[in-house]
């Protein structure tokens, strides 16, 4: 199990199109949203379980909404008002999962 870790607030320059490009990032309203799409809702489940089991470990948890095979989530560091490292850890770990379920990873 990994330790919790403190969020570090990311600089104004970083580029999120390179970490995460596939998330869309409203720097305005500290929010990084991404609908994932999957072949069922059994495949959504296991990349909603693989995620929850990792946003426990780092105590990191998304905001998000499943509907049948569709799951929306958005991240955003509410301790610190900002978008944060571990708003990237949980993008970046979402991304693999969502590869792994997916069979493409």
């Amino acid at each position: 199990m990994k330790p919790h870790l403190q969020p570090q607030a990311l600089p104004k320059n970083f580029n999120f199109k390179k970490a995460v490009p596939d998330w869309d990032a409203n720097i305005k309203d500290n929010l990084m949203t991404r609908q994932f799409v999957f072949k069922d809702f059994r495949s959504a489940f296991d990349f909603m379980s693989l995620s929850a089991q990792y946003a426990e470990e780092i105590n990191h948890h998304p905001d998000w909404f499943n509907s049948w095979n569709k799951v929306s989530v958005r991240l955003s560091t509410h301790s610190i008002k900002a978008l944060s490292d571990l708003d990237i850890l949980m993008a970046q770990a979402m991304d693999h999962f969502a590869r792994k379920v997916l069979g493409v990873a």
